[in-house]
């Protein structure tokens, strides 16, 4: 989330509103428009109960489908470290192969893949690097206990791998639906406008408008906090961002050159396929 602008719409949104409340509160009369202000108070409570019922369950929905996203990336980054393990207990060509097509993958995911969720346009697009793993094993035949263990436990993380990336790009699509959205904003204008009604021409204009300006300011930040859980791949404060593969690219790349281990990637440092 920017916190600039997040800033600047919440103070915008709530000076619109306490410019509404002292508006109103010149013509209003003393006392507010309420003949019975226990029985509008208790109306009010209602309202604000069941407004804060409902952002509390989006809420705890939209941060589970952003935790998913995090533990997604967070898992697809270790698994993907794991399988650059597992590939040096193939023989020559195919170790060396599958090591730099892994190392291409994390590449495409860092600089391709995560601009794509950021904006919204990856969809269904698949890592065109998880086909060339695939390609380059399909023709590989396991000789011996030691290959045919590793090529089991590779399998195992190529599924693993596979389900953190659809967990990862979950979070991208958002989970939380329109009509949930007009919702939340139609309750907020009734909560608004029935604000409007407690305009006391008795009381100072700081109280009335530190009134409103309350009520304004923590209605936006929580439809900001939502749209902000609804939306967790972005570059501003708490946004998902590539930090877990992006390690393990670092610790494969220290892992092989320790190990003595030559490999080349079949791609540039941005994961396109070499030309």
């Amino acid at each position: 989330m920017n916190l600039l602008w997040g800033t600047l719409i919440i103070v915008a949104v709530a000076t619109i509103a306490v410019a509404a409340m002292l508006l109103v509160r010149r013509r209003a009369p003393e006392g507010s428009y309420f003949s019975d202000g226990d029985r509008a108070s208790g109306v009010f409570g209602v309202l604000a109960t069941g407004f804060s019922v409902l952002l509390g369950f989006i809420v705890f929905l939209a941060f589970a489908s952003y935790d998913q996203s995090r533990v997604g990336a967070e898992q697809e980054a270790l698994v993907l470290q794991q399988q650059v393990e597992t590939a040096q207990f193939f023989r020559e060509p195919v170790a060396r192969e599958l090591s730099g097509e892994l190392v291409c993958y994390g590449r495409s995911v860092v600089h391709v893949e995560w601009p794509r969720t950021e904006s919204g346009t990856q969809g269904d697009e698949i890592n065109p690097w998880g086909v060339e793993l695939f390609r380059t094993l399909e023709a590989f035949q396991p000789q011996g206990a030691r290959e045919e263990a590793a090529y089991a436990k590779w399998l195992d993380q190529t599924s693993d791998r596979e389900g953190a990336r659809i967990d990862r790009i979950h979070g991208a699509v958002g989970v939380i639906p329109t009509p949930v959205w007009v919702v939340l904003f139609l309750l907020s204008i009734v909560i608004f406008v029935y604000m409007l009604f407690f305009a006391d021409s008795g009381e100072r204009a700081v109280t009335q408008a530190l009134l409103m300006g309350a009520v304004a300011a923590a209605i936006v930040s929580l439809l900001l906090l939502i749209r902000f859980l609804d939306n967790p791949f972005n570059e501003g404060v708490g946004g998902v961002r590539p930090v877990a593969m992006e390690r393990s690219l670092r610790i494969i790349d220290q892992a092989l050159a320790a190990a003595e281990r030559e490999v080349e990637p079949p791609c540039d440092g941005e994961g396109q396929p070499n030309t």
